[in-house]
């Protein structure tokens, strides 16, 4: 029996010739990720363990980019912990304010990660690497504890959903939009514990920035990992940001799927994901007349700086409507200095936006952006569950940069056509 591209990288790293869905693994992992919510959570089940410090120095990621720049007493003691432990075990890759970026886009950055790998994180969205050609997956704490001092980590090798992606998108339409058409498709929990593997010759119009997005959002669908083929693209890509050697698989021809979804890129359109769940998608010409008090631009999602040149090239020349508040937030710190070296940050500030340092921010409830009770936000962020973005009451509604940015002009959401672009 075949194997898929994560049954293949996960046998690898386990020693054996061959896995199978559902069976039960010990892996060796390449990096272990934590962040200023998770990671102290983690450092304490590590003290309990009683071990002699962590199994690789250099392996060990730790990024404070939630509720940072501190917004209050408990996230700093929180960052404070984080740090100490880092500075006790020489962590190499430890980023606070000043170098820290939203974890999601830093690690790729810093070319932490590369095709073949295997990634734990104690953040659900670390599914992410999976555009490089990695496995990588969210963990709880614990397993985060366990996987710094020993390296290793258990799974129950996953079953597959194949996507054959056809086509070319339209002008305004982006990974972003791919990603919540999925998930409007199969549902929340249609790829629960599965993984999601993108192919097809319509892949090769997609960006780095359009398969990060749609990889970070497997998990909104309930998968255990999103991943793509490794190309020319992604390779360019390993070569500008990492010096670490990498490994291709492919997924064998006789690879069993439990489904395969065949879509049309060409077909789609902008599309948007309304309050309370990522499944509740419309496209851009059924939304209605929904009026909003916010927009966010950024987070691990759509914070890269693909997406703020998308913002900026709709919002230049134009003021962000009465009553709105838009807070554009670069998702690292070389993002952020990249888009003040083009003129991005100036077109947002004229504009009437307010431009944050990076930080996870507002996509939880954390701060830099908390909305009241009635208030609507459109957002570049992965999640719009109840009381996400603050009030319970409040609502988020999820979109990508090109339409956050329409929605800001027009103070409804809207698509880049209703202003003539």
């Amino acid at each position: 029996m075949g194997m898929t591209m994560t049954q293949k990288i996960l046998a690898a790293h386990c020693g054996l010739e061959s896995v199978e869905a559902g069976q039960l693994i010990e892996a060796n992992l390449d990096l272990v990720l934590g962040n200023d919510v998770t990671a102290p959570v983690a450092i304490g089940e590590m003290k309990k363990m009683k071990v002699d410090g962590v199994f690789d120095k250099d392996k060990i990621a730790i990024v404070l980019d939630h509720f940072t720049p501190n917004k209050d007493i408990k996230s700093a003691e929180l960052c404070k912990c984080a740090k100490e432990f880092s500075k006790e075990n020489n962590i190499t890759n430890f980023f606070e304010t000043g170098e820290v970026g939203i974890e999601h886009a830093l690690l790729p950055e810093k070319g932490l990660v590369v095709a073949g790998d295997v990634v734990i994180g104690a953040d659900s969205h670390t599914c992410t690497y999976g555009a490089l050609g990695a496995f990588s997956t969210g963990v709880g704490s614990t397993d985060m504890a366990a996987g710094m001092a020993t390296g290793q980590a258990w799974f129950k090798v996953p079953s597959a959903l194949k996507f054959v992606l056809t086509g070319k998108p339209a002008k305004w339409v982006s990974g972003k939009d791919i990603i919540l058409h999925i998930i409007g498709m199969i549902g929340v929990d249609g790829a629960l514990y599965k993984s999601m593997e993108f192919v097809g010759d319509g892949i090769q119009y997609l960006s780095m920035d359009d398969r990060f997005a749609m990889t970070n959002m497997a998990i909104e669908a309930g998968g255990k990992n999103g991943i793509f083929p490794v190309d020319d693209l992604t390779i360019a890509y390993m070569k500008e940001h990492s010096s670490r050697d990498y490994k291709i698989y492919e997924a064998d021809e006789d690879a069993v799927y439990d489904e395969t979804y065949t879509i049309d890129l060409s077909t789609l359109k902008p599309t948007v994901a309304f309050p309370h769940l990522p499944e509740n998608t419309k496209t851009i010409d059924n939304v209605g007349d929904v009026k909003i008090d916010q927009v966010v631009i950024g987070s691990c999602t759509n914070g890269r700086i693909e997406d703020l040149r998308i913002a900026a090239k709709i919002m230049e020349g134009k003021h962000v409507a009465e009553g709105v508040r838009v807070i554009v937030i670069p998702a690292t710190q070389k993002i952020y200095l990249q888009a003040i070296e083009e003129g991005l940050v100036t077109t947002f500030i004229k504009a009437g936006a307010a431009v944050s340092t990076p930080t996870c921010g507002p996509c939880l409830g954390g701060h830099m952006g908390i909305l009241a009770k009635g208030e609507r936000a459109v957002a570049t962020t992965n999640r719009n569950f109840v009381g996400r973005m603050g009030h319970p009451e409040s609502e988020v509604y999820l979109a990508s940069p090109a339409v956050a940015a329409a929605s800001a002009i027009t103070g409804k959401i809207s698509g880049p056509e209703e202003l003539g672009l």
